[in-house]
Parts: C-alpha cells; sequence; structure tokens
C-alpha cells in the first residue's frame, strides 16, 4: 500500500496529505497507509502515529459519525480550534488578544437529534455513521447527559407507533425544567387515530411534551428553559446552547463586553438566552426572526420577577436588518448569528457607532468574514474565546468583544 505523511487537519477534521489526499482519524506528522479512492483514503492504517494520539474514550467512535476527534489528545484539540479561529481571522489580517478556552465536559448534551427508523424486529436508534445513512446505536455514547441515553429506548417505541417502514424519523430530545421535551420530524402523517397514540404515549412515557412536525401532541409539565431570572418554554424543537457549561461561558463573555450599557440590541435573540439575563440590568430590545420564538421570550420576561423593560421583534434579520438609525439609540448590541454569520446586518451596524458590540458566532470563517467588516468601520476587535461545546467534533464557536477605537 502506498504510504502519504498528513501535513495538517482540515476543517471537516479529516488529515491532509500531499495531493490532496484526504485521510479521515489522522494526525498531522503520522505517516499513514491505505488504498486510494480518488482523493479519499480508505482502509487506513497508521505507520508512524502521532504523539497527540490517544485511545477514543467512546466504544461507538469508529462506527459513528456523531464524534470526529476523539483519537486526539483533549490538547490537541484544543489548540487546534484555537488556530483554527486564529487562521481564519489572520485571513482578514486581523489580529487580537486569545483568551483561555472553555470547554464543555463529556456527557453534557443536553439536547441532541437522534435517527430512528423501524426494523423487521423493532427499531434502530442513533447517530448516522460518517458519510453514511446506516445509524449506528449508541448505547455508551460520551457526549450525551445521562438522562438522553436513559430516553434512546423511548425513542424506540416512538418508532414502533409512528415511523413509516421506508422512512426515518429525526427525534430532538432535550432537557427540560419539566422532563424531557420531544420533537419528531419525518414520521407518519398526522391524522385523528394517531394523534390520540401520541398523546396517549406521551403520557405513559411522561414526557414534558411532544411535538410532531411542530404542532405540539401534549404537553404534561411546560417543558422550561431558565435564562437568568426567567423561565422560557420555548416553542418545539427551538434552539438551544448544547450544554448548560457552554451557555455558562458565553454568556458570561457577554455580560463582561456589555458592562454597564443601559440600552442594549440581542440581535438573533432566540427565546432570549442573553436578552434576559441581561435585563436584569439594562432595558433590551430582542430581535428575531420567528415570531414563536419571540413570543415565548416575551412571555418569559412577563412571567419574571425583579427584571427591566424588555421588548421583542418577530424580524428576518438577513432581508431587513436594523438600520443605522435604530441602532444609534443603544449602548450595546449582542449579535449572535447562524454559521452564515450576518454579512447584511453586520454592514450596518458598522456604520452605526454603537460603542461596544458582542459578536457570538459558531463559525470562525463567516465571523473573520464580518469582523473585517467592522474593523474597516474602526472598531477594535479586543479580544476573542472559543468556547467548546461540542467536544470531540469540528465544531467551534467564540465570543469576541468589539469596541469603538
Amino acid at each position: 500500500m502506498p504510504e502519504f505523511t498528513i501535513q495538517r487537519l482540515g476543517h471537516q477534521g479529516d488529515g491532509i496529505a500531499q495531493g490532496p489526499v484526504f485521510a479521515p482519524r489522522t494526525l498531522p506528522g503520522e505517516v499513514v497507509s491505505g488504498t486510494l479512492d480518488g482523493n479519499q483514503l480508505a482502509d487506513i492504517r497508521i505507520v508512524t502515529p502521532s504523539s497527540d494520539r490517544v485511545q477514543p474514550p467512546c466504544r461507538h467512535y469508529r462506527s459513528c459519525g456523531g464524534c470526529q476527534l476523539q483519537h486526539a489528545s483533549d490538547d490537541f484539540v484544543a489548540r487546534w480550534k484555537q488556530d483554527f479561529a486564529r487562521t481564519a481571522l489572520a485571513a482578514q489580517g486581523i489580529d487580537t488578544e486569545w483568551r483561555d478556552m472553555a470547554i464543555s465536559p463529556p456527557h453534557s448534551r443536553r439536547r441532541a437529534t437522534v435517527a430512528v427508523r423501524r426494523t423487521k424486529k423493532g427499531a434502530l436508534t442513533g447517530f448516522h455513521g460518517r458519510a453514511s445513512g446506516t445509524i449506528t446505536e449508541i448505547p455508551d455514547c460520551h457526549l450525551l447527559d445521562p438522562d438522553l441515553i436513559a430516553a434512546l429506548p423511548m425513542t424506540e417505541a416512538l418508532a414502533a407507533l409512528g415511523a413509516s417502514r421506508k422512512g426515518e424519523m429525526a427525534v430532538t430530545l432535550t432537557l427540560s425544567g419539566g422532563g424531557l421535551d420531544v420533537a419528531v420530524k419525518g414520521g407518519k402523517v398526522l391524522d385523528g387515530p394517531l394523534e390520540m397514540a401520541l398523546a396517549q404515549f406521551a403520557e405513559a412515557q411522561r414526557l414534558a411534551r411532544l411535538a410532531w412536525e411542530g404542532e405540539t401532541i401534549a404537553t404534561r409539565i411546560p417543558p422550561t428553559q431558565v435564562f437568568g431570572r426567567a423561565a422560557v418554554v420555548p416553542p418545539p424543537g427551538a434552539f438551544l446552547q448544547a450544554t448548560a457549561e457552554g451557555e455558562a461561558a458565553l454568556l458570561a463573555g457577554v455580560r463582561e463586553i456589555v458592562g454597564a450599557a443601559k440600552r442594549v440590541a440581542d440581535l438573533f435573540a432566540g427565546c432570549g438566552t442573553f436578552a434576559l439575563p441581561l435585563a436584569e440590568t439594562a432595558e433590551v430590545h430582542a430581535v428575531e426572526g420567528e415570531k414563536a420564538m419571540t413570543a415565548a421570550l416575551d412571555k418569559g420576561w412577563r412571567e419574571a420577577q425583579g427584571l427591566k423593560r424588555v421588548t421583542s421583534e418577530a424580524r428576518d434579520l438577513f432581508r431587513r436588518p436594523l438600520m443605522p438609525d435604530e441602532l444609534s439609540r443603544f449602548d450595546a448590541v449582542v449579535i449572535d448569528p447562524p454559521r452564515a454569520g450576518a454579512e447584511a446586518q453586520v454592514a450596518e451596524l458598522a456604520q452605526a457607532a454603537v460603542p461596544v458590540i458582542a459578536h457570538v458566532s459558531c463559525n470562525p470563517v463567516s465571523f473573520a468574514r464580518d469582523a473585517r467588516t467592522l474593523v474597516d468601520a474602526g472598531y477594535r476587535l479586543d479580544w476573542v474565546q472559543v468556547v467548546d461545546q461540542f467536544r470531540w467534533s469540528v465544531h467551534t464557536e467564540l465570543v469576541a468583544q468589539f469596541s469603538r477605537t
């Protein structure tokens, strides 16, 4: 077999040798051999291992696609994620202060979407294999909170009730103050008998809530999420930070950046992850594209005690970003866009001269692009902190402070 020396890791976590040749689950400096299929290396054998190579802690790692980097030491993964973000900024000609990375512990994921398929003998639940439609069972997963692991047999029983024989269901499991919050997509078309059966299932399984294709079937106990002093009931399947530890690290960074600001805009606010805690000291205007999420945020604020005024607005910030005259009345802005970033909104924000911006991002590349826009408009990037909520994956999040120079 031909041998290759791995030069670096790509953004998807694959080792890259000269060619380029892509070799999954390899590390820089390793000499490997395998069967070359196009530019992909298969049947890989490690000839010379890296000193950063470790035994994967999870027995499902080889067949499961949920993690990409369990074969690397924790120190290597931390350095690689920091370097990924640093390189993205360097490509835009930006340097800054880098704070210590915040890393969520194993068994801390409080929300996950599993694939569920009916089989001849029952049902199968797990994560897809790498670049595969095959489902790998994950009873000993090292990512998920133990309470989510305990819920996996329930998803198989749910599939027996509501999955078609040909399709596959995506079941989102979220831990909440009321218990397990379950949202299903890809199941059978909902009709009267199925709706009744699902309601009975939710009661028997003691689920906090069960939703089917966005429609709430049953709510036994409100599936609350706590944001500061407020208890919020998000709509089914709504975005939630993956771990409590990751959310706490991002919130701590945002609080520090906002500081003593009295008027704050929270853009892409979701259900209030940042807006509601910030309302302990500031008036907040929260903007989010989905009305159901702003309604949940507003209800949480109205029922909380001791918070300053929070207003909310359902608005598509990609098509209708807040304009400079709307932004200029705020002392600080928090922005937490999806992976594509917020190019249109950042362009307007750059012209608004808001004193300080707390930028949360789940994609260092789009963040760096938007950072360039802000720096060109006179902002200084004061510091960046990488937050690793998705342990052993290539997913990299961060929080950063921008201020007017």
